[in-house]
């Protein structure tokens, strides 16, 4: 009779055992699922994978990350940003992580915040001239001329035959003209009012 219940001690034992080996690899099962339809662009049913991942693990960084990736590929722009900003809050430390969720700021016109995270890219890595070339584009759309004329300057340091980078700095150049012109415009200057035309033709 001791016997029966010590066996049966055991058995419930190696149940809950084997029970809770079970929950703590299902959040992996549930990742590297995602990953498989991620990598066959499957990003929807990717999606749903690192759901259940981040269900099981709510702390699970790189399941954030690799979400607000399959986001962005389906074009949800604002989740993506939430995704990463949590990957973030839940000690993901690679700089890419800024880039990634800069890039869904650009597409969602939020320009301020995608300069800020392009500067933290450029702290880490201060020769990466995309991260220049981009800041400069978020610099440009929110009417920073001056800070996105002085990143396309970089970017022609580390790139001299990028050209790209010389078209659209001269972008920025006309639309700093622009801006000029069409004040000394409004303060009476015919010649200022000419060349705002000639410029905005």
């Amino acid at each position: 009779m001791k016997s029966w219940k010590y066996l049966f001690l055991i058995s419930c034992i190696l149940l809950v055992w084997g029970s809770a080996l079970a929950a703590q690899a299902r959040p992996e099962q549930y990742f590297d699922l995602g990953n498989s339809y991620y990598n066959d662009e499957k990003y929807d049913k990717a999606i749903e994978s690192y759901s259940k991942a981040i269900d099981s693990a709510p702390g699970y960084a790189q399941a954030y990350v690799n979400r607000g990736l399959a986001y962005y590929k389906t074009g949800q722009y604002e989740s993506a940003i939430a995704d990463f900003t949590l990957a973030i809050k839940n000690g993901y430390t690679n700089v890419s992580i800024y880039n990634s969720r800069a890039l869904a700021y650009l597409k969602t016109k939020q320009y301020h915040f995608a300069a800020e995270d392009y500067t933290k890219v450029i702290e880490q890595n201060p020769r990466q001239a995309e991260a220049y070339y981009n800041r400069a584009i978020a610099y440009a759309n929110d009417s920073q001329y001056d800070e996105a004329i002085d990143d396309y300057n970089r970017v022609l340091e580390l790139k001299p035959l990028d050209m790209n980078a010389y078209a659209s700095r001269g972008v920025a150049y006309v639309r700093k003209a622009t801006v000029d012109f069409k004040r000394a415009c409004e303060m009476g200057s015919q010649t200022a009012c000419e060349n705002l035309k000639q410029v905005t033709k």
